[in-house]
């Protein structure tokens, strides 16, 4: 039978529980919808640059404004958050191609596929953000982006020293080359094949055999 001692127990056993379910739940919740945030922004931003309305990156997202000033209570907090995204996420893939390499895999064809994504990813078009914004010296971002140097570095290296990449290439001719393939010019009609054609014609120009440096 039983007690009023007994469903007492029962309950306090229950309610600690039933409320970390919730807590689960609630920030499950909240992380996804940060997540659809800064997604949403990363698009806008490259449509229409940081000065996008954030009432159209709350729309995008499918949450209400009072959701997104929750997460972000600013312009530069939501900036910040789009940015460290980016190069996050293109560090990973750079650290993930020079590992390829470093096992045994081509490294020119590692090197490739890193930039064909990085031009999908419209790096150059995101990290220019960092030139109008405030956020030059995060040290978060510079977390990323030394790991982002490193990765590319190696993976430049071991491209040099199979005597597939052209000595006097350098980490910032590609990625200066990047930045302007995903920053068109204005008024420039161009199509997604097209800039990763002409993404293959620079990166085909940065092998062998052009041995002489280019001044």
């Amino acid at each position: 039978m039983t007690t009023v001692a007994d469903a007492v127990d029962t309950a306090e056993t229950i309610a600690p529980a039933a409320a970390a379910v919730r807590t689960h739940r609630t920030r499950a919740d909240a992380l996804r919808n940060r997540e659809r945030i800064v997604a949403a922004a990363r698009g806008i931003f490259v449509e229409y640059g940081p000065d996008a309305p954030l009432d159209e990156i709350a729309r995008r997202a499918g949450i209400g404004n009072a959701t997104l000033y929750r997460h972000f209570p600013d312009r530069d907090a939501l900036v910040h958050a789009v940015l460290l995204s980016v190069v996050t996420r293109t560090a990973d893939r750079a650290e993930t191609e020079a590992a390829l390499a470093a096992a045994g895999g081509d490294p020119c064809a590692a090197l490739g596929r890193f930039a064909h994504a990085a031009v999908d990813d419209n790096v150059g078009a995101l990290c220019g953000l960092l030139v109008n914004g405030d956020d030059s010296h995060s040290a978060e971002i510079a977390v990323q982006a030394a790991r982002l140097e490193t990765a590319l570095d190696e993976l430049m290296d071991r491209a040099r020293r199979d005597g597939r990449l052209r000595l006097d290439v350098t980490l910032n001719d590609l990625m200066v080359a990047i930045s302007r393939l995903t920053r068109p010019l204005p008024g420039v009609d161009c199509t997604g094949s097209d800039l990763h054609r002409h993404l293959q014609l620079f990166l085909d120009g940065l092998k062998t055999p052009y041995p002489d440096p280019t001044p």
